[in-house]
């Protein structure tokens, strides 16, 4: 005995009383044939892939089975001469079954093959940084001084001075000559 899925498509306009009475001759023919039914699945009104019949919809029913070669034969013939059905396929799942349970035992033979991971050795305590312009701290970019995660922000030379005052007197312009930018770009 073999393990089979089947998965048809009914005409989603069919009523509810014509699907369980065509599941019920399939459930007979499966019995007959020596086999079981293991479990049928109503999925329900789904949209197709493509049109079928000049139909987008279908009712969907999955059947799990154990049967036969000759009982498999015996349900694809019915689901072809029915007038309900649109579509089937069916799958054998005890090869693929067989697939799984091989690839679970050579994955268990090969983690028993394994050895364990050593255990790391204790890493020592990390001592907390030591303040940029403390004794005793690297320099910035010196070999062993902590990366900085964030580039350093530009040092401003000289601030601007503030505005006047409005109760202050003005500068006399001819008196005293504008300052000039610190950083004046090279005329060229």
């Amino acid at each position: 005995m073999r393990i089979y899925e089947e998965l048809f498509i009914v005409k989603h306009d069919a009523p509810e009383e014509d699907i369980d009475t065509f599941l019920s001759q399939l459930e007979t023919t499966i019995t007959a044939s020596g086999g079981k039914l293991d479990k049928a699945d109503k999925w329900g009104v789904r949209k197709l892939a493509y049109k079928v019949d000049k139909r987008a919809e279908g009712f969907y029913i999955l059947l799990v089975i154990t049967t036969t070669a000759a009982g498999i034969k015996e349900v694809e013939r019915r689901l072809r001469v029915s007038d309900l059905v649109l579509k089937w396929l069916t799958v054998r799942m005890d090869e693929k079954l067989k697939w799984l349970e091989k690839r679970k035992k050579a994955r268990e033979k090969r983690a028993a093959r394994k050895p364990p991971p050593a255990a790391p050795p204790p890493a020592a305590p990390m001592a907390a940084p030591a303040a940029p312009g403390a004794p005793g701290a690297p320099a910035p970019g010196a070999p062993g001084a902590p990366a900085s995660p964030l580039p350093a922000a530009p040092v401003e030379e000289a601030a601007a001075p503030p505005p006047p005052a409005a109760s202050e007197p003005a500068p006399d312009s001819a008196a005293a000559p504008a300052a000039e930018p610190v950083d004046k770009p090279a005329a060229e």
